[in-house]
């Protein structure tokens, strides 16, 4: 072996960037400016990997959003077996099960007494079914963790759509408050401890109470009680970097995202990236299923969450039967054994370690293309700039860098033949803490697409103003989105003057098939708007945003659309 010691300089202990002066490790391990992980929030992202559930009677339909159209007479899945879907999440390496109790139609799984629409009046199992009971039994029996995510709003009650509970009807928003707090204490109390609760959309209805009682030992997806946050799209893919922290009054929103993440923030809130098998569909329909995600695209989605730090949470979606198709259950299969393949076992491995280099020697010289490195995060996220070297000729190599590192950093690289390989991390907020540093070889290796979802990514015009359009230089405006917004994501709106004026844009409310959604989706900053959409919008939904906008003197302008890029 060749010896390369004297190209290394190990130093004990050291802080630049955000600090100055030394610490020592054992004192360091704590270090009080940084934001760490709550016991919760740590057992909950060491999963990894976490198996949605989707099952409505929009299943019945080719729809997404439960219109309420499927007569509860032909909701009976005969077949429906739990431990199958347990098998399946098992199949991938999945750790944890999040059900979808109740979706945006209001359909329950479980016997309540809060509702008609609900498993105790359709045939199944004679009334007497709960699906929710069923899957916490399974749960247990394979060692898997159980989620719920329980709706905030409810058709039935004409708490649409973005709403996070508010009734349109302002005389049934007590009477639906007791309802949906009911149906939460249900399902936080009957079927064991939840591991996570989802609140899609955030939830305007005070349940602090009941989450305190018994949800202490959860993560909260959306909503006033938010520990850990949504990436900003569903396309199963981050941008990079991926910081696990961010500002408390962006947390308190109950829809911060990935862009609200921030390397100096003040409480940790790690990412969840969801996404779909169906491209792009949560359900189930014979048609859904032909648009079933490769595993070549399921890696991407692999390197670019969990490979990122963040915990990937990937769909199921039962028939109408109640049986996860088989289909499904071997792509599940193979994602899992691709997984193993390429990450099952490493060339070499060092763990425990701490510094800001982190020496690998091999046994003998050896081609690799990955490296992964993991901090040791319950003492916060140190790293701040790293690069990956090789040892080869007689010489230190660059075989890639990074920024962010966090839980999980898969970093990958054209194939070198090299003797030694070496973490230098180059930025700092404390001594760098590495839980673990281990080199692979992947052979039959494409490079997955450093790209996302990009719909609608260059500018498009979709309104415009003229000066006869202002009074008092106060302008009203309509910005149609219809057809643009057809995938959730971050939008932003552009206000574009066709003179030299100064202008402020004082009000901007978001609206569903004329139902206003919470104030939070929309936010004004810099002269823009931007659009925070979490819900699945239909080719024939009615999409607008509705404008304030006041100018310092008569103008004409237009305003352009386009996404917020993910790569």
């Amino acid at each position: 072996m060749i010896n390369i010691s004297k190209h290394i300089v190990m130093k004990k202990s050291f802080i630049i960037g955000l600090l100055t002066g030394s610490v020592l490790y054992l004192n360091s391990c704590n270090s009080p400016h940084l934001p760490k992980p709550s016991e919760e929030q740590y057992q909950w992202q060491e999963q990894e990997r976490i198996m949605f559930l989707h099952f409505s009677p929009t299943t019945w339909t080719e729809l997404e959003q439960n219109d309420n159209s499927v007569p509860l007479e032909r909701i009976n899945p005969i077949k429906l077996d739990t431990d199958q879907w347990c098998e399946a999440a098992i199949a991938w390496g999945a750790k944890q099960i999040i059900f979808v109790a109740k979706h945006s139609g209001g359909f329950c799984w479980w016997q309540t007494q809060t509702t008609d629409y609900g498993i105790r009046n359709t045939p199944y199992k004679n009334g007497n079914g709960d699906v929710f009971q069923e899957l916490s039994e399974s749960c247990k029996k394979y060692g898997l963790n159980l989620g719920v995510y329980i709706y905030p709003g409810d058709r039935t009650w004409g708490a649409m759509i973005g709403s996070g509970g508010k009734t349109k009807d302002p005389s049934k928003q007590e009477a639906y408050n007791k309802v949906f707090r009911t149906q939460l204490t249900e399902v936080l109390t009957k079927y064991g401890e939840m591991n996570e609760v989802w609140f899609d959309g955030s939830c305007v209805i005070d349940v602090s109470d009941i989450m305190e009682k018994y949800a202490k030992n959860s993560v909260v997806f959306q909503g006033p009680h938010a520990s850990i946050r949504w990436p900003g799209t569903e396309s199963g893919k981050l941008f990079y970097p991926a910081w696990n922290t961010v500002k408390k009054e962006d947390l308190k929103t109950g829809v911060s995202t990935q862009l609200h993440g921030n390397p100096n923030g003040d409480v940790w809130a790690p990412l969840e990236t969801n996404t779909t098998l169906y491209d792009h569909y949560w359900f189930w329909s014979p048609n859904k299923a032909q648009t079933r995600k490769s595993v070549d695209k399921l890696m991407e989605c692999y390197y670019q969450s969990v490979g990122y730090g963040s915990v990937f949470l990937l769909n199921a979606s039962p028939d109408t039967t109640g049986l996860i198709p088989l289909e499904d259950i071997k792509r599940y299969e193979e994602f899992g054994d691709e997984i193993k393949r390429r990450f099952g076992k490493p060339i070499a491995k060092v763990e425990n370690k701490k510094g800001k280099e982190i020496l690998l020697e091999f046994e003998k010289p050896a081609v690799i293309n990955h490296a992964i490195v993991m901090e040791d995060y319950k003492h916060g996220e140190r790293i701040r700039e790293y690069k990956i070297e090789g040892f080869t000729s007689g010489k230190w190599i660059t075989l890639t860098n990074g920024i962010s590192v966090g839980r999980k950093k898969i970093d990958y690289f054209d194939s070198v033949e090299i003797t030694a390989i070496r973490l230098m991390v180059t930025k700092m907020a404390d001594e760098p803490l590495v839980r673990s540093f281990s080199a692979y070889y992947v052979d039959d290796f494409t490079p997955p697409k450093k790209q996302s979802m990009r719909v609608w990514a260059r500018p498009e015009r979709v309104s415009t103003w003229n000066r006869e359009d202002l009074q008092n230089n106060k302008l009203q405006l309509k910005v149609h989105l219809t057809g643009k917004v057809n995938v959730p994501g971050q939008y932003v709106l552009n206000f574009q003057p066709e003179e030299r004026v100064e202008f402020e844009i004082q009000d901007a409310e978001l609206f569903y098939n004329e139902d206003k959604a919470l104030k939070e989706f929309v936010e004004i900053k810099e002269g823009k708007i931007f659009i925070n959409q979490t819900a699945q919008i239909t080719d024939n939904s009615d999409l607008y945003v509705m404008v304030s906008l006041n100018c310092d003197k008569p103008c004409s302008g237009k305003v352009e659309f386009k996404a917020v890029l993910i790569h």
